[in-house]
């Protein structure tokens, strides 16, 4: 499917700016990122701008940065040129891309889809090739998914290993700077950039952990990326290298304080895997918490007019009983320990980015959130233990697409892009294998 073109509004962009980095003599190097374009959600603070964190009201009441985040001047310096900043779901609570003021950006590979949030704008300028490359953040999902339901690449790096200093928190205890690019090449380049750790003598994956019960997570039975993930990695690989561990009885038996959130979850819920569910709900009281310490004395000021969903969720942040948040952090804990015991120092955990096709645009709310709920227990994996995870797209099945990720330890930042590398081929050569079949026999 060919996108992009400027005979096509794809409503990317709240605001076309222009900054440039500081021009270099003919005779000095070409820098790493020189010529390429790129946009910035507008959660990114610019000298000079204000910051309008998807709210109209927010923008009303806040003035123009005094200066510019960290991660932006290092892609100017490193060459690229800024073209403007991007539509964002409000306040960054949204995995939808769904917004009210500005307008929702059109994916460009499923129209009558959401884009994926809160980076809508940022996924959709690189996937209509507005732009080469742009920065998004992610919190609970807001790069991933967008990647995902708009088939290009998305990284988000190990908690804490990117500045987040003048980006809008939304709760700190997950917030990340991410990144999306239509190729991995262009994704390497930026990690390479923003990557404040020395790259890594290249080293090979040891273990692949691919577990069956993650894929049941998956809307679809008849989806095929457990198989085309299995084939791809045997292939680059070979067998031995594979595990295709239970991971949620391994969560449950390695992560003691889960257990009290297990079984609310099962109280209240139908969950196909309880301590993946716990994860999910674990991490969104989390979330909660430390938005409401970073925004609710502006919200109970200014009484923003927020669209729908949002306006719920806010209202939840407001009234929801802070309790357990210890029990809460030592799960952080001790699933960053249990999963880094999983892996090692060159394991991978192959799981689903999303839990099918990008959901419709108004789609039923039950529906909804039932999807949501299945999303949100892959996305907590990466947000509660802090590891990185690159989403990366198979292509395009029945119209839509269709992506997987990878997850290495914290810090594996560079040995994670190098094992996408080395595996992309093959992703895709298994997945057009297995559609083409699904299609003959259809």
């Amino acid at each position: 499917m060919e996108v992009g073109g400027d005979d096509y509004d794809y409503g990317a962009f709240i605001q076309r700016i222009e900054l440039r980095p500081t021009p270099r003599a003919p005779e000095e190097p070409s820098l790493p990122l020189q010529g390429l374009t790129f946009a910035v959600k507008d959660i990114f603070d610019i000298n000079g701008y204000v910051t309008g964190f998807g709210n109209p009201d927010w923008a009303r009441t806040h003035a123009a940065a005094t200066s510019t985040s960290p991660v932006v001047l290092a892609i100017l310096a490193a060459g690229a040129i800024c073209v403007g900043k991007t539509i964002m779901d409000e306040m960054a609570y949204s995995i939808n891309g769904e917004n009210k003021h500005y307008g929702t950006p059109t994916n460009p590979c499923a129209p009558d889809r959401v884009p994926g949030g809160s980076s809508s704008g940022s996924a959709v300028a690189v996937a209509a090739k507005l732009v080469d490359f742009s920065l998004g953040t992610d919190t609970g999902g807001s790069v991933r998914v967008p990647a995902a339901y708009c088939g290009i690449f998305g990284f988000r790096p190990s908690h804490g290993i990117i500045s987040t200093m003048n980006v809008i928190p939304m709760a700190q205890i997950f917030d990340t700077v991410g990144w999306f690019a239509r190729d991995l090449t262009t994704l390497t380049q930026v990690g390479r950039v923003l990557l404040p750790l020395p790259i890594e003598a290249t080293k090979k994956a040891s273990r692949i952990v691919i577990p069956t019960d993650g894929f049941e997570l998956l809307c679809s039975s008849s989806d095929k990326t457990y198989h085309i993930l299995n084939a791809s990695v045997e292939k680059i690989f070979g067998c031995d290298i594979i595990d295709n561990e239970n991971l949620g009885e391994y969560i449950s038996k390695n992560v003691p304080s889960i257990g009290n959130f297990i079984s609310s979850v099962l109280e209240n819920q139908a969950c196909k895997i309880p301590a993946l569910a716990a994860l999910s709900h674990s991490m969104r009281l989390l979330q909660r918490f430390e938005f409401k310490a970073n925004h609710g004395e502006w919200i109970y000021a200014v009484r923003p007019n927020l669209g729908p969903g949002i306006q719920e969720r806010v209202s939840e942040v407001l009234t929801t009983k802070y309790e357990n948040m210890e029990c809460c952090y030592g799960i952080r804990a001790e699933l960053q320990a249990c999963l880094t015991g999983l892996l090692g120092d060159s394991g991978v955990l192959a799981i689903p980015t999303v839990p099918g096709p990008p959901p419709k645009l108004s789609m039923e709310a039950a529906a909804l959130e039932d999807f949501r709920a299945r999303a949100f227990c892959l996305l907590s994996i990466a947000g509660m233990s802090g590891f990185c995870q690159i989403s990366i797209p198979l292509g395009m099945h029945n119209n839509l697409p269709v992506s997987v990720s990878l997850l290495a330890k914290q810090g594996a930042d560079h040995f994670l892009l190098s094992i996408a590398t080395e595996l992309y081929a093959a992703l895709k050569e298994q997945a057009s294998m297995v559609w083409e079949s699904d299609n003959s026999t259809a």
